[in-house]
């Protein structure tokens, strides 16, 4: 008996210390999930995702760039941009900067001091946000939407950036670019009080990364143009992987934004799943009645739109609403994907990789504007800090003007900064790799390679090992997808 544990004196359960009276442990459990469900999205799902569907001899550095981005995001997060997002107003679209280090603030109960919205007349409309737990739990929930909006920049950029110019420049646009959009939309900024709606980030991640990356494209200039011609996926199955990971990781992302597990947070995971499914199958459609095939890369890039596109009203549209963002969602970003862009000049002219463009620009934009058409005023009042929101099909006209004025704000903004982040960072080192390492790829880059598919110390050979060569006077070549660009 004397060896017997007395739990009800283990400091785990000590009220006055580890489990303050405001704590919920529920909350606290459900946003610590989210949490790591939005960081797998990246690491491994991301890194997996994009080392898999670029060509065979950038696999490394692709999910390398992602890998970076993830931990580099991190360092900068904790040392001074959180407090640029969330912390207190230092300008209308900018917060104060400063450490999240401290024990004290840390194990403090998490709050966004300038959430706090006031009447005209400077009385309380909307208290502060408050949730029941700490604030190292709202430190990690948002560090991880951060890096995820660096990652998906990247996707515009693989196959030819000088890696050691991705080194600077995600540390340059996450406090310059992304900090801004944060503030501005969710952590007290001018746009938060006027009353933009993004649920989850459909502005300040997915179309501040589609714009940010579209420009930063330009910047760095294009692939060569044998990748441009052809740049297959080295592993389908992979990519597969990659993609399950991020659709369930959504859960998190969603999920997790009303800052505690209540019914908006269950309504909004089921929209997620509901608008995804129904863009992938309307992508897939489309691939079988234009190309005559289904073209699971296709299937991958609805996937990602509808997710994209559900994501700033995910908690405050109804389920009919829901499946009618997937229908808009797996339709207009695949016409400016597969008509439009092949018509711009504009479009053929930078080289977006992976078209995040598409995929997160013009989804991202797409669901703040149909979330503007469809917020229910019943859902907006679990969520908003302005009350009697609710968008134009319940008869508020003036909350379209402010989605897209917010839209408009996030894409000059991104335009401008990141194109002022691009000519510094170029000063210091070139943003393009040299042509003789934009020839061989991994090997030259990082002296690695993703798969070693024959003898230790043996040189490739494509007459010897496999049907497919860069050599382009090799014409046996593999049969590619309906869908190239993702």
């Amino acid at each position: 008996m004397a060896d017997r544990v007395d739990y009800n004196m283990s400091s785990a359960y000590m009220p006055m210390l580890a489990v303050p009276s405001w704590l919920n442990k529920g909350d606290n459990a459900w946003q610590m999930v989210a949490a790591t469900l939005v960081g797998l999205q990246s690491v491994p799902g991301l890194v997996i995702l994009y080392g898999s569907i670029v060509k065979k001899k950038w696999a490394v550095n692709s999910a390398f760039m992602a890998l970076y981005a993830f931990a580099a995001v991190w360092l900068c997060w904790v040392m001074w941009a959180y407090k640029m997002s969330f912390g207190d107003k230092l300008i209308p679209f900018w917060g104060k900067a400063g450490h999240a280090l401290e024990q004290g603030f840390l194990l403090g109960q998490g709050g966004l001091p300038a959430t706090l919205h006031l009447y005209s007349n400077g009385t309380t409309e909307t208290g502060a946000i408050m949730p029941y737990y700490p604030m190292a739990s709202m430190v990690y929930f948002q560090c991880v939407f951060a890096a995820i909006t660096l990652i998906l920049l990247a996707g515009s950029l693989l196959g030819r950036m000088n890696f050691k110019a991705w080194m600077l420049f995600v540390p340059l646009w996450l406090t310059f670019s992304y900090t801004i959009g944060a503030f501005s939309i969710w952590g007290g900024g001018f746009l938060f009080h006027w009353g933009v709606m993004d649920y989850s980030g459909g502005y300040v991640i997915h179309l501040s990364s589609g714009v940010a990356g579209f420009t930063a494209a330009y910047w760095v200039g294009p692939r060569s143009t044998k990748d441009r011609e052809r740049f297959p996926p080295n592993n389908v199955l992979l990519m597969l992987t990659g993609a399950g990971i991020l659709w369930m990781g959504w859960a998190g992302f969603n999920g997790g934004d009303p800052y505690s597990a209540n019914v908006d947070s269950s309504l909004a995971v089921l929209n997620t799943n509901v608008c995804a499914a129904t863009s992938l199958l309307v992508w897939t459609c489309l691939d079988v009645i234009f190309f005559k095939k289904p073209s699971v890369i296709g299937a991958v890039q609805g996937m990602i739109t509808g997710l994209v596109c559900i994501t700033p009203g995910a908690g405050l549209v109804q389920g009919w609403a829901a499946i009618l963002m997937g229908l808009l969602s797996g339709s207009i970003p695949w016409f400016t994907m597969m008509v439009v862009h092949k018509r711009s000049r504009l479009l053929q002219q930078v080289d977006d990789t992976l078209g995040v463009f598409h995929t997160h620009a013009v989804a991202g934009f797409l669901g703040g504007f149909t979330t503007g058409l469809f917020a229910h005023p019943s859902l907006c009042a679990l969520f908003l800090p302005v009350t009697n929101s609710k968008g134009a099909f319940y008869g508020s006209g003036m909350q379209l003007v402010k989605q897209v004025a917010g839209a408009l704000f996030i894409i000059s903004w991104n335009v401008v900064v990141t194109s002022i982040v691009c000519l510094v960072v170029r000063i210091v080192v070139p943003l393009r790799m040299p042509d003789d390492e934009l020839a061989i790829g991994d090997d030259a880059v990082h002296g690695e390679e993703a798969y070693a598919l024959w003898g230790d110390g043996e040189k490739y050979d494509s007459t010897k090992h496999g049907w497919y060569s860069d050599n382009d006077t090799q014409h046996n070549k593999a049969p590619s997808g309906v869908t190239q660009d993702v």
